[in-house]
């Protein structure tokens, strides 16, 4: 029996920090990352496995029912991790439809072909197939000032991102609780580390700050976030896969709630310490702040008690251990950022076209 493991998505941001943790710390045969290289999908962010045996890169659409058919006979996968999606909420104003395909009709081809391949697998082999699912907590809306998301949250997505991703958690239930197809999932927080796409706000307001352009804030940068320092998020997907519950979900939180602007005053203050601007300004002094986001939710907070509980799990990064890594990691690698600044997203505004 093949012990080979399927990640859509991989070269994202958390996808290709997920590969390399497998690489590292498993023991999987072979690793197939379908991935579409997207304007987010990097092959340098896993450049390094190049020529390793047990990696398998396939360029392909999860919106490719052929595509997904072939992997499945070829390598027949006993684990499915599937990251694949749009998750920019800027850009899912701007465009829904792509996040419409991508999020609920490729989950849907996804899940289609799982459960023809589990159907033809015998008994034992049917017992270590598992399908999970990589979802958000923007699903659950927003919150006020107390309170946390829990497994048990209601969902009340707010932009056209979270409503796809919430689309995407209720198709993978359906196809646990109608066709029996075992799936786990996890709904995440906020995600910040290496590889992360200068679109999101903590590698934008770095690379931001070593340009010494004006770092924009949303509103008056009061809102809150959890923060989830990605290799935490790695080893809790791999204890999913390996002791989750079928048909449970599991909510993953870094335990650090913080607002927008203390985040950013943060990076300035661990700039101005790792790497003085050169006109001998503070970081600080970039800071602006401009019209919010359209439906910006105000607060996200996960509960991670029942992933602590059942898989003895909780993140060993503080947000202070975590940013000074990131931040290090950005410093170290300037060709990696300025290729995507110089020929992929110039760090434009986006999402005010509502």
């Amino acid at each position: 029996m093949n012990n080979n493991i399927l990640v859509t998505g991989g070269s994202g941001f958390i996808g290709s920090n997920f590969i390399q943790y497998l690489i590292n710390n498993t023991d999987y045969q072979l690793i197939i990352n379908l991935d579409k290289l997207t304007y987010a999908g990097n092959p340098d962010n896993l450049i390094n496995l190049e020529n390793d045996p047990r990696y398998e890169f396939i360029n392909g659409d999860i919106c490719n029912k052929d595509c997904i058919k072939k992997i499945f006979h070829d390598y027949k996968p006993n684990k499915i991790v599937h990251f694949a999606a749009e998750s920019h909420v800027d850009r899912s104003i701007d465009g829904p439809k792509d996040f419409i395909n991508t999020n609920i009709i490729g989950t849907y081809f996804l899940l289609e072909e799982s459960l023809s391949f589990y159907n033809r697998l015998n008994k034992p082999s049917k017992s270590f197939f598992k399908f999970h699912h990589i979802s958000t907590d923007e699903v659950f809306g927003s919150l006020g000032e107390s309170g946390s998301f829990t497994e048990n949250t209601p969902y009340d997505p707010s932009s056209p991102y979270s409503a796809t991703k919430a689309s995407s958690d209720h198709l993978v239930r359906a196809w646990f609780r109608t066709f029996g197809l075992p799936v786990t999932i996890s709904n995440c927080s906020n995600n910040y580390g290496p590889y992360q796409f200068p679109e999101k706000l903590i590698p934008l307001m770095i690379i931001k700050c070593l340009s010494e352009k004006s770092l924009p804030i949303y509103g008056k940068g009061e809102n809150i976030r959890d923060w989830l320092y990605v290799e935490d998020h790695c080893k809790a997907i791999d204890l999913i896969l390996q002791d989750g519950t079928i048909g449970d979900t599991y909510n993953i939180g870094g335990n650090n709630e913080i607002r927008n602007i203390s985040i950013v005053e943060s990076i300035c203050s661990v700039l101005d310490r790792l790497s003085p601007a050169n006109s001998g300004k503070l970081y600080h002094e970039l800071i602006t702040y401009v019209t919010d986001r359209p439906g910006h939710d105000y607060r996200y907070s996960i509960d991670s008690t029942k992933i602590k509980n059942d898989l003895n799990w909780e993140p060993k990064e503080t947000f202070d251990t975590g940013l000074i890594k990131t931040i290090e990691w950005y410093l170290k690698n300037e060709v990696w950022w300025r290729k995507i600044k110089d020929h992929v997203y110039k760090q434009e505004r986006l999402g005010v076209s509502s």
